[in-house]
C-alpha cells in the first residue's frame, strides 16, 4: 500500500508491522460510504456523515481490532482541532467512546505550548483553546501530552490541570530532544507516561527493561567514531522525501558504534562536478525516484563508486541507474537506457512491467507492497542476509529486462535475487567491487532501531572498512620516510 509517512514512525517506535489497513484517509472512507450506497447497502437512505461517514471510521477500528487480536489499538486523528477535514472522526471517536465504554479509552490530546522568547514565558492560552474546541464536540482529554522548547514548571501544570479539567500528573511535557528523537521515549518515561496510561486503562505490567533502548540512543548520540555518506537524490529540498532512509542509516551505524555525516547531494549537480562532490565519500546511496530530471548525475554517482571502488547501495531507481550505468560503460551496449525516461530506446535495459502495460490510472496501481525474494547462493547478497529467501516491500513500475542477464553477466553483473520464479530481477551486484549493491525494492521500510536491515548494515560495514583503509593508507604515506631526490644528495659548495 502507498500509506502516510507517520506509519513509519510507529514501525521503527513499536517495532511492529503495519500494513494498509492501518492507514486511514478521508478519501478511503468517502470511496467506501460511495460504493456502499451504489451497491444499495443503505436502501434509498439519504447518505449523511452521521451515520454513514462516521460508522465506516468506527468499523475501521473495530476490524483492526478484531482482525489483529492487539490488546491495545492506538488510533492518530491528525490534523488541528476545530479543522473541518477532521470533524468526522472527532464525532466517530467521541461514538466510538461511548459505545466501548469509557473505561476502555484513553483520550490524549498532543499540543503545543509555545515559549514567547520576548516575555521568557510559556502560553497555555493555545492549548486551553483547543481542549474547549474538543469539549464542544463531546471530547475530553485525559492526558495532555506538552510539545514545548522550555520545561514546564508547577504554575504551569497546575494553570493546565485547572483551565482543561486534566489531572495534573497527566500534564505531560515533551521537550524538545537535544540529540535525536529516539530519545523522546526515555523522555515520556521519565515523566511516567507509560505507567499513566496503564493505569487508566487498568493493566497491570512489569517495569520495562529500556536497557537495549538506552544502549542505542547512547551509541546514536555518542558515537565512537563518524563516517560520511552522500545521498544523491532529486527531492532533497524536501527533508522528509527521504526520511526512512536517513533512519535506516542511522540504525545501521548504530549497530557499529558509528555515527552518520550525511552529504546530500542534488543529482542534477553530478550532472558536470561529480569528483569535487564525491572524492572525500565513503559511501553512496542513491534513493528511488520517478522521472528523467536528474538522471544523469545519479548514473555518474553509480560510475564513479564503481570506477573508485566506493560502497555503493541502490534502492529501487538507485538500482535501476546503476544498470543503466553498467550497461553503457562496462557492457558498451551506449543505447542502453530505460523506457521510463526513452520510451523508445533500442535497449530497453529497463522496461516497464508486462502487467503495468494497460495501466491508465496511477494512483495505487505499481506493484506495491511485501513480496517474497529468492537469493542466488555463493553471492554476496546471501552472505548480507544469512538466507536464501526474504520478503521486502516494493514500489515500483519498472524493472531489469532479462533478456541482457547474460550478456551483462558475462561482464561481472550479477542478479543475486530473483522472484520466486525467476522472472524479475530483485537484487543485484557487481563481482570485482568490495560492495556494489542494488535491489528493486525498499529496505528501508523494513529497518528499526535495535535490527538495522541487513542491507544498511552491510553497507555501513563497507563505507567504515574503505575509511579505515583510506585512513591506514594515509598514515603510511605520512609515516614513510622521505625519499630525498638526488639533486639533494650532491654536495653543496
Amino acid at each position: 500500500a502507498e500509506t502516510d509517512l507517520d506509519l513509519g514512525h510507529y514501525e521503527r517506535f513499536t517495532n511492529c508491522v503495519l500494513t494498509r489497513h492501518n492507514n486511514l484517509t478521508s478519501g478511503q472512507v468517502y470511496e467506501t460510504v460511495i460504493l456502499k450506497e451504489r451497491r444499495g447497502d443503505y436502501l434509498g437512505k439519504t447518505v449523511q456523515v452521521i451515520p454513514h461517514v462516521t460508522d465506516v471510521i468506527k468499523n475501521r477500528i473495530r476490524e483492526l481490532s478484531d482482525e489483529s487480536k492487539y490488546d491495545i489499538v492506538i488510533t492518530e486523528i491528525g490534523g488541528t482541532t476545530g479543522d473541518i477535514e477532521g470533524l468526522p472522526f472527532l464525532e466517530a471517536i467521541r461514538q466510538f467512546i461511548l459505545e466501548v465504554g469509557p473505561q476502555n479509552v484513553v483520550n490524549m490530546h498532543v499540543t503545543l505550548v509555545p515559549y514567547i522568547k520576548a516575555a521568557h514565558e510559556l502560553k497555555t492560552k493555545p492549548t486551553q483553546q483547543s481542549v474547549a474546541k474538543l469539549r464542544e464536540i463531546g471530547l475530553q482529554p485525559q492526558v495532555l501530552i506538552c510539545r514545548t522548547e522550555k520545561p514546564l514548571d508547577r504554575d504551569v501544570r497546575r494553570k493546565l490541570s485547572m483551565f482543561c479539567s486534566v489531572s495534573e500528573k497527566a500534564v505531560v511535557e515533551e521537550r524538545d530532544v537535544e540529540h535525536t528523537i529516539y530519545e523522546v521515549p526515555l523522555t515520556l518515561h521519565a515523566e511516567g507516561l507509560d505507567k499513566l496510561v496503564c493505569d487508566l486503562l487498568h493493566l497491570e505490567t512489569p517495569e520495562p527493561d529500556l536497557a537495549d533502548w538506552r544502549r542505542f540512543v547512547e551509541r546514536t548520540v555518542s558515537p565512537k567514531r563518524r563516517v560520511k555518506i552522500a545521498v544523491v537524490g532529486k527531492y532533497m529540498d524536501v527533508r522528509d522525501a527521504y526520511k526512512s532512509i536517513y533512519e535506516s542509516l542511522t540504525h545501521a551505524a548504530a549497530s557499529e558504534d558509528c555515527g552518520i555525516d550525511l552529504k546530500l547531494i542534488d543529482a542534477e549537480s553530478l550532472e558536470h562536478e561529480i569528483d569535487a562532490q564525491l572524492k572525500d565519500v565513503a559511501g553512496v546511496l542513491v534513493p528511488g525516484g520517478f522521472g528523467v530530471r536528474g538522471i544523469e548525475g545519479k548514473i555518474n554517482a553509480a560510475r564513479y563508486a564503481r570506477e573508485h571502488k566506493i560502497p555503493y547501495l541502490g534502492l529501487c531507481l538507485g538500482m535501476q541507474v546503476a544498470t543503466i550505468e553498467f550497461a553503457k560503460n562496462v557492457c558498451g551496449i551506449k543505447d542502453a537506457n530505460s523506457t521510463e525516461f526513452q520510451k523508445n530506446t533500442p535497449e530497453p535495459v529497463i522496461s516497464l512491467l508486462e502487467e503495468q502495460r494497460g495501466v491508465r490510472n496511477k494512483g495505487a496501481s505499481m506493484r506495491l507492497g511485501t513480496w517474497p525474494t529468492k537469493i542466488i547462493t555463493g553471492t554476496l547478497a546471501e552472505k548480507i542476509y544469512g538466507d536464501t529467501g526474504v520478503t521486502e516491500r516494493h514500489r515500483h513500475r519498472y524493472e531489469f529486462n532479462m533478456k541482457y542477464r547474460d550478456r551483462m553477466n558475462a561482464k561481472g553483473f550479477v542478479i543475486s535475487g530473483t522472484s520466486p520464479d525467476g522472472t524479475l530481477a530483485e537484487l543485484i551486484e557487481l563481482r570485482d567491487h568490495p560492495y556494489f549493491v542494488g535491489c528493486q525494492y525498499h529496505p528501508e521500510f523494513q529497518s528499526k532501531p535495535n535490527k538495522p536491515h541487513p542491507l544498511f548494515k552491510g553497507f555501513i560495514q563497507a563505507c567504515l572498512a574503505r575509511q579505515t583503509g583510506r585512513a591506514t593508507h594515509a598514515r603510511a604515506d605520512q609515516e614513510s620516510p622521505r625519499r630525498v631526490p638526488e639533486r639533494e644528495l650532491v654536495p653543496q659548495r
